[in-house]
């Protein structure tokens, strides 16, 4: 089946990564997928993944704000390829539909993934173009329960669909050696507790609050915080107001997460809002125990013998939480050894793409139409 994945742009983020991984195992198991990208290429890892895959990539050039030259030139894309499926994520649906009926373009059915919470989705502007469009009849995807849910009290009515995202559990296998090289890389201790976090520097994150409750934790644990966002100087100024900079490793964008989680010995996540973090999936892969805010599906993927959750902002809990973990290696791994079999059992892309598969299926024949 002839599918394209549309996504604003390949920038390091969940969205995106989730994009490129659905693509190369849709291509793995016979589908012909391009990846089409509204903006310019950036020279991300998720760009070069997708290129070492084999998966064709498109860039459209957008501009900056509304640029309606996208929308004749995603048209001509899908004229040309002559897709069975179009998949559409993030704010692209205001530029997909417009193109879609354009006079070259083929009319094909259209599938959308809510990537976060419906409220968190987008602004006013682009509710009211997906509420549209789902009365139009693409057909709204949700990552998970929490997703579901929040689109029934956004939109009136609950997806008929809920595939939930996916990873490969393989991959987060510690490599060998990793673990002591990444920490003589970083001048970490060998033996100290290490916290990992990886996710934009931005407000959903709240990496603020993770702060917080760093300093009131263990004196001797270490935080790496894997990520880039327009909150970086504000938040290196508060660790050195809170007197733990030097225990803190700002790492910026990294392409070796896996090597990251392998040099940790537990992952946290202080989101205020969530959809269907990878990030908690990929540690709970990697054996690492998780601590996070109970917000959006991460209750869904955190059992209470895998990690600990919290309230979102409450950083005395998430110090407790972090303190015990931090005091206690055997507590460690019986949770880190939880959460691998958890991801083993749930998490892998294979079944993420057989769900897609089998909707774009229906969708092509008729059979899947969204009925709101």
């Amino acid at each position: 089946m002839r599918v394209v994945e549309l996504v604003p742009s390949l920038h390091v983020g969940g969205a995106e990564r989730l994009v490129s991984l659905l693509a190369q195992e849709l291509a793995r198991v016979g589908h012909a997928v391009t990846v089409v990208s509204l903006y310019a290429p950036a020279d991300t890892w998720i760009e070069r993944e997708l290129v070492r895959a084999g998966v064709p990539v498109r860039f459209l050039g957008k501009g900056r704000g509304p640029d309606l030259r996208v929308v004749a030139r995603l048209s001509r894309t899908l004229a040309e390829l002559r897709p069975e499926v179009l998949h559409t994520h993030l704010h692209t649906l205001p530029y997909a539909l417009p193109a879609r009926l354009g006079a070259r373009a083929p009319r094909c059915p259209v599938v959308h993934t809510l990537h976060n919470l419906a409220a968190r989705e987008s602004e006013w502007h682009g509710r009211l173009v997906q509420r549209a469009a789902f009365r139009a009849g693409v057909e709204p995807v949700a990552i998970g329960e929490a997703v579901a849910a929040s689109v029934e009290a956004v939109y009136g009515w609950r997806p008929r669909h809920t595939i939930p995202n996916g990873i490969p559990v393989a991959a987060y296998r510690a490599p060998p050696g990793a673990r002591g090289e990444l920490r003589a890389s970083l001048a970490l201790p060998p033996d100290a507790p290490v916290f990992l976090t990886v996710g934009r520097l931005n407000p959903q994150k709240d990496h603020a609050t993770l702060l917080d409750a760093f300093a009131a934790a263990a004196r001797g644990a270490w935080l790496l915080v894997a990520g880039e966002g327009e909150l970086r100087a504000a938040l290196e100024r508060r660790a050195r107001a809170l007197g733990v900079a030097d225990r803190v490793r700002f790492l910026g964008v990294r392409a070796d997460v896996p090597r990251l989680l392998a040099a940790a010995d537990a992952f946290v996540l202080a989101s205020r809002w969530e959809g269907n973090p990878l990030v908690v999936m990929e540690a709970m892969a990697a054996g690492l125990p998780v601590v996070a805010t109970a917000v959006g599906c991460v209750p869904d993927l955190v059992p209470a013998d895998a990690g600990r959750l919290v309230p979102a902002g409450d950083a005395p809990a998430l110090a407790a939480a972090m303190r015990a973990l931090a005091a206690d290696p055997s507590l460690r791994r019986a949770l880190g050894e939880r959460g691998r079999s958890v991801a083993c059992a749930r998490f892998d892309t294979s079944t993420m793409a057989r769900a897609y598969g089998e909707l774009f299926s229906a969708v092509s024949t008729g059979h899947g139409g969204n009925k709101p």
